[in-house]
């Protein structure tokens, strides 16, 4: 019996991987640029502007690092060493009161802002509601015991600054917390991918999760800090006098200075005792204001939640802290 030759399957071809420039070819190629070039660099940083914006930048990133790193660290050990089943017995199971009980929890975290978005964004993954977890990032910079101390020491005399900056930063982030219970919506939130950590070892899954969110982070912080910078140098003195002596404008104006300056919550308060022509209740907004809302907390916002979450979460963030700052001012101040 002659046998039939059966046509042999078309064998499939892989597609080519194309190799995506990644964070460490782009560092690589801007020492070279800088090695290169370090000749007319440097001489394009000999102005006055140049170096208060170098000053201001690696000012900001100074400050903000070790936080940063202390988020990032902790974010880790939370996605990594943390069960789940954790945070259904350590908060309360309904979400409108795992909203303050996470608030409160920032008082016994501290840090400043930098470190409290990566904390956040772990928090979500492990299954925290969102609305508790961002009540948590609001809370945290502004109410632990290092950032209160420094404000009692920044005017001393002035306990009410400290009780006031601590009162109306928990009731903001309650409220932001509560109101994203309302309106907010998941979709609104697009955390980055980050490998499977449950197919790795536990020190690699530490040192993956580490290596993830510092390059989201801190990609998005140098970004805002020299964001900040560039505001610095541009924005002139002159103006803050002219809107020091008008109550509304002076609290708007401050609460926008805060957001351009992006100053570490553990340093506001002796940035704001040194305005002194401005009035009590003003530079209380702008303490309450500063940690919630700045050029780097944006950034590292959209890198970390997506842009559809910044874009609508700061500007409402930023109408609360200013309202309800005004609104304690007028009442303890």
């Amino acid at each position: 019996m002659e046998r039939v030759a059966l046509p042999e399957a078309p064998q499939t071809v892989a597609p080519k991987r194309r190799r995506r420039i990644g964070s460490l070819e782009v560092l690589a190629a801007a020492l070279v640029v800088l090695v290169l070039f370090r000749g007319p660099l440097g001489g394009l940083v000999s102005g006055q502007r140049a170096q208060t914006w170098t000053t201001v930048f690696v000012s900001v990133l100074v400050q903000a690092a070790p936080f940063l790193v202390f988020g990032v660290v902790l974010s880790a050990v939370i996605a990594v060493f943390v069960p789940r089943a954790f945070w259904a017995k350590a908060l309360p199971r309904h979400p409108a009161l795992a909203v303050p009980a996470a608030g409160l929890a920032g008082v016994v975290l501290p840090g400043c802002e930098c470190g409290s978005v990566p904390i956040a964004g772990s928090l979500i993954r492990r299954g925290v509601t969102p609305a508790a977890a961002l009540a948590f990032l609001l809370a945290a910079p502004a109410i632990n015991p290092i950032v209160l101390t420094a404000t009692v020491v920044a005017f001393p005399g002035r306990p009410e600054m400290a009780i006031g900056r601590g009162v109306a930063s928990l009731f903001v982030a309650v409220a932001m917390g509560w109101l994203w219970m309302r309106l907010g919506r998941d979709e609104w939130i697009k955390l980055p991918h980050r490998p499977d950590l449950d197919d790795l070892s536990r020190g690699r899954a530490f040192w993956s999760a580490c290596r993830h969110d510092i390059l989201h982070a801190g990609g998005f912080l140098v970004a805002g800090a020299a964001a900040a910078a560039t505001i610095n140098v541009f924005v002139p003195g002159a103006w803050l006098q002219s809107v020091a002596g008008q109550p509304v404008i002076s609290v708007i104006g401050l609460a926008l200075l805060a957001v351009l300056l992006s100053i570490c919550s553990e340093a506001d308060a002796f940035v704001a005792a040194s305005l002194s022509q401005f009035s009590l209740t003003s530079r209380l907004v702008f303490l309450v204001v500063g940690p919630m809302v700045d050029l780097k907390l944006i950034a590292m916002q959209t890198g970390v939640f997506g842009r559809r979450f910044a874009f609508r979460f700061a500007p409402a963030t930023l109408v609360a802290a200013i309202v309800v700052g005004a609104g304690f001012g007028a009442v303890l101040l």
